[in-house]
């Protein structure tokens, strides 16, 4: 099993920043790509950023040139600066793993538990 541990969320004005972080502590998996979704009251889950092993990263439209992500592969995290929060930033944040989870190159996928970001106006 794989648990990933949220930390970085809160109350921001509008045009502030937050960081937040995402880590696997004591994972002996291998992780492919990483990735950080949100969720806003009444709507889907959407995607914002996701980054591979390799470093390779993709941006939705609506948060590019202001959020960036990031990982540390040996410390097995994954982190989201996220500049210029909007109002409508507001919303759980969840990072996401794409697990390697045996021999047979088996890929799972795993979610934090969210952390809130609240951007006021």
């Amino acid at each position: 099993q794989v648990q990933l541990v949220e930390s970085g969320g809160g109350l921001v004005q509008s045009g502030g920043s937050l960081r937040l972080s995402c880590a696997a502590p004591r994972s002996i998996f291998r992780f492919d790509a990483m990735g950080w979704y949100r969720q806003a009251p009444g709507k889907q889950r959407e995607v914002l950023a996701q980054i591979s092993s390799s470093g390779d990263s993709m941006y939705a439209d609506y948060v590019k040139g202001r959020f960036t992500i990031s990982r540390d592969n040996a410390k097995t995290t994954v982190e989201l600066q996220m500049n210029s929060l909007k109002p409508e930033d507001t919303a759980v944040y969840f990072c996401n793993a794409r697990v390697v989870i045996n021999v047979e190159g088996e890929i799972r996928d795993y979610w934090g538990q969210g952390t809130q970001v609240t951007v006021s106006s």
